[in-house]
């Protein structure tokens, strides 16, 4: 069986195209997008919804909870009812959200290492576009 980078490699070698269709891009669409992969990272232990909003500075809680349902939609997150008084809920990776952890974390890494020359690369092509 292929790996991902394995597939990867053998779409871009044989030049084709990403369909429209691709099964691929709603899914990449859903889980890749900043407020996903970021509530999954703080999701290394189970966490009730409080918890997770206050790690993720800057979202909203309409924001937060339309990205928790659709994780849990996809199978990445799992939503637990909690027998307390006033009812809690608490949110936990699913094995295949844990299955994102290595990919997401050298992202995650490769980003942190090119983040400099990246801001810097927006610099100038803002500065050359301003003129």
């Amino acid at each position: 069986m292929a790996t991902s980078g394995t597939v990867y490699q053998t779409i871009v070698e044989r030049e084709l195209v990403f369909r429209s269709d691709c099964a691929s891009r709603p899914i990449l669409d859903q889980i890749a997008d900043k407020w996903s992969m970021m509530a999954m990272a703080v999701l290394v232990e189970p966490r009730r919804f409080n918890e997770i909003k206050r790690r993720l500075e800057g979202v909203t809680q309409r924001v937060l909870t339309q990205t928790l349902r659709r994780l849990e939609r996809n199978g990445m997150i799992e939503r637990r009812v909690l027998p307390t008084s006033p009812v809690g809920v608490e949110y936990s990776l699913t094995p295949l959200g844990k299955s994102l952890r290595e990919p997401f974390g050298h992202l995650y890494d490769w980003t942190v290492a090119h983040a400099s020359e990246i801001q810097a690369r927006q610099r100038d092509y803002d500065q050359r576009v301003q003129r």
